[in-house]
């Protein structure tokens, strides 16, 4: 099993070999609400896509405390330990679409059309702001400490991501896009291009 309890104590769980910790997540949440707040969008529904042990859930929630907190994960170890909804980016749908999208540090885990179907499955789910991340062949290269991060992904440029993104997103810069045609306005100088 890929996502097993041997996978999350090393990656998650243990502070001397996790990829990340509560407080960096919390300022993650923190900049995702104020970024949200910013452009005006009230967020009532998020969809936290592979949330893992959902570090995110409970300083989302302080940020933004009208909304409702959907857990989607894949780690059947994760979903019985947490109670998160078990599902496939790709394939998961919803009657009623998100506000806000997180999917952060995710598709690099799946196989290049799998990944492709889930950037396209994001235009259905998401009505406002999708918040992404995912390790590119850069990031190994210059910016991850190699010590704590999977290797065992795969590696595509940021342009992968963003050629099929921006098909249905407007690229916003620091891990934000805004979906084309909601209503909400980003100044010029507020976007990456």
């Amino acid at each position: 099993m890929r996502f097993d309890q041997a996978y999350y104590q090393r990656f998650y769980f243990d502070p001397r070999t996790a990829v990340t910790s509560r407080s960096e997540m919390q300022a993650r949440a923190r900049l995702i609400g104020a970024f949200t707040a910013h452009i005006g969008l009230p967020v009532r529904r998020i969809l936290d896509a592979g949330c893992g042990t959902g570090l995110l859930r409970a300083p989302l929630l302080r940020a933004l405390p009208k909304a409702v907190y959907v857990g989607l994960e894949t780690s059947e170890y994760l979903c019985a330990r947490y109670g998160w909804l078990r599902g496939q980016l790709q394939d998961y749908r919803s009657d009623t679409p998100f506000d806000l999208v997180v999917c952060y540090d995710v598709l690099q885990y799946l196989e290049a059309p799998q990944a492709a179907r889930a950037l396209a499955n994001f235009a259905r789910l998401c009505r406002g702001v999708l918040y992404f991340s995912a390790l590119t062949r850069r990031d190994w290269q210059c910016n991850c400490d190699r010590s704590r991060t999977d290797s065992q992904v795969h590696l595509r440029t940021g342009e992968w991501y963003r050629k099929r993104l921006h098909r249905h997103f407007r690229e916003l810069g620091a891990g934000f896009w805004l979906r084309r045609g909601a209503p909400l306005t980003v100044w010029d100088m507020e976007t990456a291009g």
